[in-house]
């Protein structure tokens, strides 16, 4: 079996991709949600929009579900810590998230603009509202979190729901909001055509620069930011005790491992020119391309976030001791190794069938498709 160690750091990269995953996939989804009442400007306009991601969108809520069984196996301190503390941020997401199943399956069922237009709108919100919310939480964790561990390890919050609201947390949704909307004009400008894919595309466009903006400007006011940094021994192989470390706030602390690793700077990189290039594919109409280029993006931002923070994965505000790190918040040695072999197994599985689903429901959904399959359709 892999030593302690480097299960802590394999599992803060495998949380890390079922990140990107949950984005990339159920991104576009919510993206597609996003712009649905936008870029469709007709009853059958919108049931083309819905029908690109009817298929596929409960599948992809895998990778919604298996982060958050990651996090609360591999980082169970994190896992309490956070759904007590944003309490109330995470019920707003589940309310939201609760129209996407409903919205999905009753919309269509009844021909009444009234009950169509609800629906549709529920729709938006399924999909508009969670990236909002998590990108508040990220930038909620970049300023530290407001918690504080007694000597039992029991978790007290002393925050507040309106103080998770903060400008450079909103820009933080800002960003995500974006980047999820990139994501899913670029799917959708792929499987659609005609008037749904001009608008899909002049969406993506805009998304695509509003992203590059917010992305550069959230960097450049991270920098005066006050970071963590751990200011003690680490004790990488020890068992998980948050309050036995020191911790320091100084201002660049979250730029400090671009200086120790320069090559981390890719990163970022790779978030302005995959939100760039996936523009300039849109505009020339190379749809799939523009969606590998989106996706690229997602992976930028993500891995800038988490590359700023390490090894902390949730800071403290109020008592720094206590903030979480890689090497003091997962779980014992024989989890993380059970859960990294079920994940070798079950990971690739999920790929395949993935990757074999969209192949089968690939090709363009149109209006004609539509009206010939008015009662099966979405």
């Amino acid at each position: 079996m892999l030593d302690y160690p480097t299960l802590k750091l394999i599992w803060w990269l495998l949380v890390g991709v079922l990140l990107v995953g949950f984005a990339i996939m159920d991104g576009h989804d919510m993206g597609v949600g996003t712009l649905l009442p936008f870029v469709g400007r007709s009853d059958v306009e919108r049931r083309v929009v819905i029908n690109t991601v009817g298929p596929h969108w409960d599948g992809n809520q895998v990778w919604f579900i298996t982060g958050g069984g990651a996090i609360f196996a591999a980082w169970p301190l994190v896992y309490a810590t956070a759904f007590s503390g944003f309490y109330w941020a995470m019920l707003a997401v589940l309310w939201a998230l609760f129209f996407r199943p409903v919205g999905f399956d009753y919309r269509s069922k009844i021909h009444h603009p009234l009950w169509r237009s609800t629906w549709d709108w529920g729709l938006f919100i399924g999909g508009a509202v969670p990236p909002v919310i998590f990108g508040v939480a990220f930038g909620n964790l970049l300023q530290g979190v407001p918690f504080r561990f007694d000597d039992y390890l029991m978790p007290t919050y002393s925050g507040s729901f309106w103080a998770l609201l903060n400008p450079f947390a909103l820009l933080a949704g800002v960003v995500s909001s974006a980047m999820i909307t990139l994501q899913g004009a670029t799917y959708l400008a792929h499987r659609t055509e005609a008037q749904i894919q001009r608008r899909a595309v002049a969406a993506g466009i805009g998304a695509a620069l509003v992203l590059v903006v917010g992305f550069v400007g959230a960097g450049i006011w991270l920098q005066g930011i006050d970071g963590y940094r751990i200011s003690s021994a680490v004790q990488a192989a020890a068992l998980p005790d948050p309050l036995s470390k020191t911790v320091v706030r100084e201002v660049g602390a979250w730029i400090a491992n671009y200086t120790t690793a320069p090559l981390l700077w890719l990163l970022p990189g790779l978030g302005v020119a995959g939100a760039l290039g996936a523009a300039a594919l849109l505009a020339a109409r190379r749809t799939l391309s523009a969606f590998v280029a989106s996706s690229l993006a997602v992976v930028g931002v993500i891995g800038t976030a988490g590359a700023s923070m390490f090894p902390f994965v949730m800071p403290s505000s109020t008592h720094l001791a206590s903030s979480l790190t890689v090497w003091d918040s997962v779980s014992s040695h024989l989890t993380l190794g059970i859960m990294f072999w079920a994940t070798l197994i079950f990971m690739p599985l999920i790929v395949v069938y993935t990757s074999w689903a969209y192949r089968v429901m690939r090709g363009k959904v149109t209006e004609a498709y539509i009206r010939e399959n008015d009662h099966a359709a979405y």
